[in-house]
C-alpha cells in the first residue's frame, strides 16, 4: 500500500502536522520515510493505529513521556497503565474540587476566632497506638493536643521515622494562633514541610531510601476544625448518634469503587486494597484534601489508621464510639477490638469530644 503524505496522515489520525513533527523529534511516532531532498515526511497506513492511540491519550492529558511508555506495552499492560493514570487524574481533580470548596467556604466566612457569634468550644481528647499482633515494630504515629489531632501511618523500611517526622511538623501548629485568613497558606506550608521532612528521613539513611506516610489531621482555629488528609488513614464524625466517615481514601481500590468497577464489599477483600494513590513520600509535592467543618457541642471525632478501619467492622466501631463516654476508655476499647480481630497491622486512633467552653 502506498505511503501517506503528512497532510493525509494528519487528517486520518486527528493529529496536526505540527504535532507529528514534534512526535518524530521525540521518537514517539517517526515517519516511515523522509524524502532526502525535500525532507518531506511520509507515513505507512499501519502506523495509524499507534497515531490514533497517541491522539486519544493526548486528549486524556497524558504526558508525552508516559504516552511513549504506553505505546511500547501490549494491550493488557497498556490498559492497566491508562487505568492507573486516570485514577490519579480523578484523585487530583477531587483534590482541586475540595480546595475550591474550601476557598468558597473560606471567602464566605469571617475570621472564626474573631466572630462574636461563634460558640466557644474546646475538645477533650485521647490517643493510643499499638503494634498489633503481627508486625514487629510500630510505624504509626499519633498525636492529640488542644488544637491538633493527627494520625500518620508510615510505610516502607523507614516508615516509622517518616510518620513521626510528618506529625512533628504539624505539632508546631498546636501552640500557634492562626487567623482564618492565613489558614489555607499555613496548612499548605505545613504539608509541604511535612513532605520535606519525610524526604529528609530517606536522605539520612541511603541504605533504606523508601520512606512514606499517610497523614490525617484536624487543626482547630476558633471553634472550627479543619481537616487535612492524605492517604488511607481516616476521620469519622459521630453526630446525633450516627457515625459518618468524613475522609476519602486515596487508594487504587477506592478509585475503582468510585468508577463503579467494583463494589465496596469487593474492595474490602481486594488484594490491592492498600495500594496508595496519594501519600507523603518526599518525592514530589502532593495535594492534600482540606475541609473545614462546623463543629457542635456533643460531636465526637475519631481519627484512625487503617489498622483499625480495615479489621474492625463499622458497626463495632460505631458501638464503641457511641457508647463509651470517656475518650481514654474508648481508644483502649477500639485497639482491643482490632487485636481481638487479629491486628495484622499497627493500630492507632484518636478520639476528641467537642465540649462547650463554659465561663
Amino acid at each position: 500500500m502506498a505511503l501517506l503524505t503528512i497532510g493525509a496522515f494528519a487528517k486520518l489520525s486527528r493529529l496536526s502536522p505540527k504535532a507529528l513533527r514534534l512526535y518524530d523529534k521525540l521518537g514517539l511516532l517517526s515517519p516511515a520515510r523522509v524524502d532526502p531532498t525535500t525532507g518531506y515526511r511520509f507515513y505507512a497506513p499501519e502506523q495509524l493505529e499507534r497515531a490514533r492511540l497517541v491522539a486519544w491519550l493526548r486528549r486524556l492529558g497524558m504526558p508525552l513521556t508516559r504516552i511513549h511508555r504506553v505505546c511500547e506495552l501490549d494491550a493488557a499492560a497498556a490498559a492497566r497503565e491508562i487505568r492507573t493514570f486516570w485514577a490519579q487524574v480523578e484523585a487530583d481533580t477531587a483534590a482541586r474540587r475540595d480546595l475550591a470548596t474550601f476557598l468558597l467556604d473560606h471567602l464566605s466566612r469571617k475570621d472564626a476566632a474573631m466572630a462574636p457569634t461563634t460558640q466557644p468550644l474546646h475538645i477533650r481528647y485521647a490517643a493510643l497506638s499499638d503494634t498489633g499482633l503481627v508486625r514487629t515494630c510500630n510505624q504509626d504515629t499519633v498525636y492529640a493536643g488542644p488544637r491538633l489531632l493527627a494520625v500518620a501511618d508510615g510505610f516502607g523500611p523507614a516508615g516509622a521515622p517518616a510518620g513521626a517526622a510528618a506529625v512533628d511538623v504539624l505539632k508546631r501548629l498546636d501552640t500557634e494562633h492562626i487567623p482564618a485568613g492565613e489558614l489555607l497558606n499555613v496548612l499548605g506550608d505545613a504539608v509541604e514541610q511535612a513532605r520535606q521532612a519525610v524526604h529528609a528521613v530517606a536522605a539520612d539513611d541511603p541504605a533504606t531510601p523508601a520512606a512514606g506516610t499517610t497523614l490525617t489531621a484536624m487543626l482547630w482555629t476558633g471553634s472550627q476544625p479543619t481537616l487535612v488528609h492524605i492517604g488511607d488513614s481516616r476521620a469519622y464524625l459521630l453526630r446525633d448518634g450516627e457515625l459518618f466517615r468524613i475522609t476519602h481514601d486515596h487508594t487504587l481500590v477506592q478509585a475503582m469503587v468510585d468508577e463503579g468497577r467494583i463494589s465496596a464489599d469487593e474492595a474490602a477483600s481486594h488484594p490491592q486494597r492498600s495500594l496508595l494513590m496519594r501519600a507523603l513520600t518526599g518525592n514530589s509535592p502532593v495535594a492534600a484534601d482540606i475541609h473545614r467543618h462546623d463543629a457542635r457541642a456533643g460531636d465526637r471525632y475519631l481519627l484512625c489508621s487503617d489498622g483499625l478501619s480495615s479489621v474492625v467492622p463499622p458497626q463495632d466501631m460505631h458501638h464503641v464510639v457511641s457508647t463509651v463516654a470517656d475518650p481514654e476508655h474508648a481508644v483502649r476499647e477500639l485497639v482491643a477490638l482490632a487485636n481481638h480481630s487479629g491486628s495484622p497491622d499497627n493500630v492507632s486512633c484518636v478520639i476528641a469530644d467537642v465540649l462547650e467552653l463554659r465561663p
